[in-house]
C-alpha cells in the first residue's frame, strides 16, 4: 500500500467549501489529543452541515421523514498529524463517484494548510423502511452532480 502524503488545503479546488469544525475536550484522550473514533464523529457532523448548506438536502428529513438512509458502507482513514483539543477544523467533501445507489467522498480535514486527516467514504442509499438498497433520490443526485461538477472532483 502505498501511503497518500497530506495536501496542503490551497491545493483545493477554490470552488470547494470549508465546514467548520472544532475539537472538543470529549473528542480527545487524556493528552489532549483527538481520539481516532472521534474523527469520525466529527467527519460525519461536517457531512450532515455539507447537506444542508451547500447541497440544500435536509440531511435529517432525508433520513426521518423520506426513510432514505445515506448510511457508510466503506470508511477509511489517513492520519497525518494529530489534531488536539481546542483546534478549529475545516472539513472539505469532494464527490469523487455517483453511481445508482451509492456514492463516494473524499472528505480533508484541516488546520489551517495542514491537513491532519484524509476520509474516503462510499455510502449507499437505502430505503429504511424495508433496509435495502434504493436509487439514489433526485434531488440529492442532483446536488451531489453539481457539486462536483463545480470542483471538478469525479473520478473518471
Amino acid at each position: 500500500m502505498i501511503r497518500p502524503h497530506a495536501i496542503p488545503a490551497g491545493a483545493l479546488p477554490l470552488a470547494s467549501v470549508h465546514i467548520p469544525g472544532r475539537i472538543r475536550f470529549s473528542d480527545c484522550d487524556p493528552a489532549g489529543i483527538a481520539f481516532f473514533g472521534a474523527w469520525f464523529t466529527l467527519a460525519n457532523a461536517a457531512i450532515e452541515d455539507f447537506f444542508e448548506f451547500t447541497l440544500q438536502v435536509d440531511f435529517h428529513d432525508l433520513h426521518g421523514a423520506r426513510r432514505t438512509g445515506t448510511g457508510f458502507v466503506h470508511a477509511e482513514a489517513d492520519w497525518f498529524a494529530p489534531g488536539h483539543m481546542g483546534d478549529r477544523i475545516l472539513f472539505t467533501p469532494m464527490i469523487t463517484r455517483i453511481g445508482v445507489a451509492s456514492y463516494a467522498t473524499t472528505l480533508h480535514a484541516h488546520r489551517g494548510e495542514a491537513e491532519l486527516v484524509r476520509f474516503r467514504f462510499v455510502n449507499a442509499t437505502t430505503d429504511l423502511d424495508t433496509a435495502r438498497a434504493r436509487t439514489i433520490p433526485d434531488d440529492l443526485r442532483a446536488a451531489l452532480a453539481r457539486y462536483a461538477s463545480t470542483c471538478e472532483s469525479l473520478e473518471s
